[in-house]
């Protein structure tokens, strides 16, 4: 879009701006607007649904040769604008602000004098309403079939339907018809169109094309919708109550989508076929979860399993014949695409060691008559993203380099068409901000959709309440931007320590509880894991991520003083996934390193770094593990984070010689933290229950849960107490997403 089309005037919502007379009118009165801000609404409308950098803008509005402080006037002439509009940053519906990037216009654009309105539903001339049952009430319309309609009208029906649905539609009223939130979509020049636009507090879930490219259907926490992608009108698809769906890829018919369904029940997958064009789903598989369909319809491929897969499967469109064909064990399987011809499946796999929760990452592809497979690409940075638009192409997803190691974007590769052979080199296909995932290809290959994701962990702070067992309100420590972890409280208990990435690698700050920002602690080029303080609480430990280039993953375990100084390494091992110490008058200190069949657990000294295997005390191979040292020194809580269904089980192991025993959360499953309470007679823990709600509980000796704080739409992560037990940290983590739609590729 460019400011000569349309005589330089272009729509949004109730205004309208003339970037020719540098004039915005809402509702047809002109509203007073500065220059500069006006400049910045310019370069946005000139470029919809793109991000504008602060570099960009900031050369725009300010010559070379001037001294201000560019950060502060840019961010008071967006503050104007956003004003003009009776726009906010925190809930933007016109201007989205990607931090330490720049800014993106959101809302739909439109030339200000359009030639002639649209028609709506143009797809439904020549072709009928699926349901024969309906009469002129279009609140009940069934949905536009994209191909060939499963049943047909009478044709002198055809056009009173039409004309109550357009009727309807216009006033917005039709229970198809999905009003404000969700928008019309610019065909813009640029390679990606925005297709949704639904807020963070509602992501959208999975969004997959038609075969013929003319429909989306997407899933967000409100239901299953079928969306016209040249005008984006948009239809409900009615399911049964308490069906949630996973749209993964449509039928060839055009007519019919393969859904991973949920339930309230953690872990509760099944796979379904569902009508665009209404009727009841018709189930095709318990226990498992939909990777995508072949070419020619005739098979589905899928996985099963919790928190990790028993492997790679495919059966008939049936269910019949289900078998499986890779996988082994500790593998889970990001995204899968069928090969053109429907002899092959590429797939991205995430190997687990024991005892991490890190992946080796490959792209792989399987010929499903030989059986024989390949790694294609093995890249730590490989996201879950795959498709396979032409015979010899594969697109997949990669994670940015620092400091934007956040998003990821899609790329492009050559492929022997009959081989495991990758030819040429890589071609990125995306520049954008946010992570790619869920990628669908339509049937000639040419176009994709994807979904643009955004989640981070940020921390808060809750005092203790300790009479009612319970916490107070919490609030928000820091709400900057980056993956924010909290680890430990200094000795007063008034200061937090916690990592973050918001400058790039991943460094240490110090926050007190009352203090408005964080205050850096270890910076430098490395990233840092974890970090703990020592039992005498006067110095710093923290785990360094091993360098790409160490294969043997060797873990530097630093320390420096709490007052400041010069870190110095205090050893070294390979495989050292965590670690932590007990608090004085205990000077024990341990770390765990994981073997190709165990975790072994070895105490070290905090100050001069001498280290010993504790005989007899180790975890078998085929778990990750949670734990955490009691605070007094005597015990270790572990928790398995891939067991993924109630109960779930809580390993107490003595280190002093008592017998272990086992702490059994009837109610709860999928446990992913676990840390001891600050007098160590009990346990925060972050699980699910089996409907899949996420709490932070606190779990007594006995095993009895109480939880403190449930949320069904956000992450919540573990808790880290003061020692003095007055509060805890934890962090939270909610995520929004939306469709895009990349062409010319």
């Amino acid at each position: 879009m460019n400011r000569n089309g349309s005589a330089g005037k272009f729509r949004f919502g109730v205004f309208e701006a003339d970037l020719r007379s540098a004039e915005l009118r809402k509702n047809g009165r002109k509203v007073r607007l500065q220059d500069q801000p006006f400049q910045i609404l310019t370069m946005l409308l000139e470029q919809p649904g793109e991000v504008v950098t602060r570099e960009t803008l900031r050369a725009s509005l300010w010559p070379v040769d001037t001294f201000v402080d560019f950060d502060h006037g840019l961010n008071a002439a967006v503050k104007r604008l956003r004003d003009a509009l009776g726009d906010s940053a925190e809930n933007p519906r016109f201007v989205e602000t990607l931090a330490r990037r720049g800014y993106r216009f959101i809302a739909p654009v439109h030339p200000a004098e359009p030639s002639s309105p649209p028609l709506l539903f143009p797809t439904l001339i020549g072709k009928a309403v699926a349901n024969p049952e309906i009469q002129a009430s279009a609140a009940n319309a069934a949905i536009v079939g994209p191909t060939k309609p499963a049943m047909a009208l009478l044709r002198t029906r055809r056009w009173r339907i039409l004309l109550s649905s357009v009727s309807v539609l216009l006033m917005g009223t039709g229970a198809g018809w999905v009003a404000a939130r969700r928008f019309n979509p610019i065909l813009m020049p640029a390679a990606e169109l925005r297709l949704t636009a639904n807020p963070p507090d509602d992501p959208i879930q999975s969004a997959v094309i038609s075969p013929d490219a003319k429909y989306v259907v997407f899933a967000d926490r409100s239901g299953l919708f079928l969306r016209v992608i040249s005008t984006g009108e948009t239809h409900s698809i009615a399911l049964p109550d308490g069906f949630k769906p996973r749209p993964v890829a449509w039928l060839p018919d055009g007519n019919h989508v393969l859904v991973t369904k949920s339930t309230d029940s953690y872990g509760d997958t099944s796979l379904w076929n569902v009508s665009v064009l209404g009727g009841a789903p018709r189930k095709i598989m318990d226990e498992a979860d939909a990777r995508g369909v072949s070419p020619d319809g005739k098979q589905i491929a899928f996985v099963r399993g919790g928190n990790l897969h028993e492997g790679i499967w495919v059966m008939s469109a049936d269910g019949e014949n289900a078998h499986k064909v890779f996988g082994e064990t500790g593998d889970k399987f990001g995204g899968a695409a069928w090969s053109p011809d429907g002899r092959r499946l590429a797939f991205a796999r995430f190997s687990y060691k024991t005892g991490f929760k890190v992946a080796s990452a490959s792209l792989w592809i399987v010929d499903l008559a030989s059986g024989e497979s390949r790694a294609v690409l093995a890249d730590q940075e490989l996201g879950e993203g795959v498709a396979w638009p032409a015979k010899d192409r594969l697109v997949y997803s990669l994670s940015e380099p620092l400091p934007n190691q956040g998003d990821s974007n899609l790329w492009a590769v050559s492929i022997d068409p009959n081989g495991f052979r990758t030819t040429g080199h890589p071609v990125r296909l995306t520049s954008g901000p946010d992570k790619k995932v869920r990628l669908s290809t339509s049937g000639d290959g040419k176009q994709i959709t994807f979904l643009r994701w955004r989640g981070e962990p940020h921390i808060y702070v809750a005092d203790l309440d300790a009479g009612k067992r319970g916490i107070q309100t919490p609030r928000a420590l820091s709400l900057d931007e980056g993956r924010n972890l909290p680890f430990t409280f200094t000795l007063d208990g008034n200061s937090l320590l916690f990592t973050s990435d918001r400058d790039g690698p991943t460094h240490i700050f110090r926050q007190a509880v009352d203090q408005a920002a964080p205050d850096l602690v270890v910076g430098g080029p490395d990233s840092v894991t974890i970090a703990r303080l020592d039992p005498e609480g006067s110095n710093l430990l923290y785990l360094l991520q091993p360098s790409p280039e160490d294969t043997s993953g060797t873990g530097r375990l630093m320390s420096v003083p709490l007052s400041g100084g010069t870190p110095h390494l205090l050893l070294k091992a390979p495989q050292l996934h965590n670690f932590q110490c007990a608090r004085l008058p205990s000077k024990t200190c341990i770390f765990g390193i994981s073997t190709p069949d165990k975790i072994e657990f070895v105490s070290f000294d905090s100050k001069i770094g001498d280290t010993h295997v504790i005989e007899g005390l180790s975890l078998p191979e085929g778990g990750s593990y949670n734990w955490s040292l009691s605070p007094d020194g005597s015990t270790l809580a572990i928790g398995d984070w891939r067991r993924g269904t109630a109960p779930s089980e809580i390993l107490l192991l003595s280190l002093r010689g008592r017998a272990a025993r086992k702490l059994v959360l009837t109610d709860w499953a999928g446990i992913s933290s676990v840390d001891w309470a600050a007098d160590g007679r009990a346990l925060w823990v972050s699980a699910l229950r089996p409907s899949g709600e996420q709490a932070l509980l606190s779990v007594d000796l006995q095993g009895r849960a109480t939880p403190l704080l449930q949320n069904l739409q956000r992450e919540v992560g573990w808790a880290i107490p003061s020692p003095d037990g007055r509060r805890i940290a934890f962090w939270e983590a909610g995520g929004s997403s939306n469709a895009w739609l990349l062409r010319g590729f």
